[in-house]
């Protein structure tokens, strides 16, 4: 038996990316990775946090059409502001799955791949998730190893039983806020100053795959005026002195009312081991039971066995894993 005959590849015109395409593109990407959709505006948003980063951070895209001017696929190239190096990018290639196999990816690749030569990038990231064996071989063709895996985990709050952890209390005189209470009791600049410190020091450990960027307070504060943000649902730690030493986020998700997304989740390095993460994160989704959440996301790196562990006894349950792949490495 013979094999058919290879898809012949497809006519292809490049161009750069627009404003004006973001509903396509997000309807792109929501093809290619309806785990994580997106609209225009989430889209919009996302774009124009990396275009006003004071680290002036790149970021390019460029569209595929065929001959009739529909869209084929896309590829992005940015620098991320939480891990930044001046000569490592973040990458990814996007083919309609309705357009696979006619060699759309392979001119978006060495288009993507000519333009880092172009900019002198010595570390890229990328990554595809497990059960796209296609995916993880076009990278690992284009020189990409695996570096760290990640998993969406999910709790559907309906199995979720409050009562079971009523018996939870936090040490040495803390107790449970949020942040909207923080500000009713301290006022907005005092209780997100100490936000941001107790965020600041639960962020340090958090897994990636290079050194973290530091955070500016004021970059800080783009973050909560972002619509997804549930000042009710993020719960704090605080000390007797009001030091905040523990945060639990939820956010709204932009695509499904009844999904909530976790944000960071961490404790301060001096107060570790001592429940603090458990009572925040029961706490928090209490809260997402009160707002009629049907379901509760957060991701997590399979190396970070602590955190994995406390989702387990939560009852979140992980989905198929992220594989993070790079190219290079800055310290080669």
């Amino acid at each position: 038996m013979t094999g058919a005959a290879p898809t012949p590849a497809r006519p292809v015109t490049l161009r750069p990316a627009t404003d004006a395409d973001l509903g396509a593109l997000a309807a792109l990407l929501s093809a290619v990775n309806p785990r994580h959709p997106w609209t225009a505006e989430t889209l919009r948003r996302e774009l124009d946090a990396l275009r006003g980063h004071p680290l002036g951070l790149h970021t390019a895209q460029w569209l595929a059409e065929d001959d009739a001017g529909t869209l084929l696929g896309a590829t992005s190239v940015w620098q991320f502001g939480g891990m930044y190096h001046p000569d490592r990018y973040h990458a990814e290639v996007s083919v309609h799955p309705d357009a696979r196999g006619q060699g759309v990816g392979t001119r978006l690749a060495a288009f993507m791949d000519a333009h880092l030569r172009g900019r002198g990038a010595r570390e890229v990231l990328a990554g595809a998730y497990e059960d796209e064996p296609h995916s993880l071989r076009f990278l690992e063709q284009r020189e990409f190893r695996e570096v760290m895996r990640f998993f969406d985990n999910v709790l559907t709050v309906a199995d979720f039983n409050p009562d079971a952890w009523a018996h939870l209390t936090l040490p040495g005189g803390l107790r449970a806020v949020s942040a909207a209470d923080l500000t009713a009791e301290l006022g907005a600049d005092a209780a997100r100053r100490a936000y941001y410190a107790g965020w600041l020091a639960a962020r340090e450990d958090v897994p990636r795959t290079g050194a973290a960027t530091p955070v500016s307070y004021e970059e800080f504060l783009k973050r909560l005026d972002r619509p997804e943000v549930l000042p009710h649902a993020t719960l704090l730690a605080l000390t007797p002195a009001g030091e905040v030493v523990a945060v639990s986020e939820l956010y709204r998700d932009q695509h499904d009312p009844q999904r909530l997304n976790t944000g960071l989740t961490g404790t301060h390095r001096g107060w570790r081991r001592q429940g603090l993460a458990l009572a925040l994160k029961v706490a928090a989704l209490r809260a997402a039971r009160d707002l009629g959440a049907r379901e509760v996301w957060t991701g997590n790196a399979t190396t970070n066995q602590p955190m994995l562990a406390l989702n387990e006894r939560l009852g979140f349950r992980p989905r198929v894993a992220w594989i993070e792949m790079k190219r290079g490495d800055l310290d080669g």
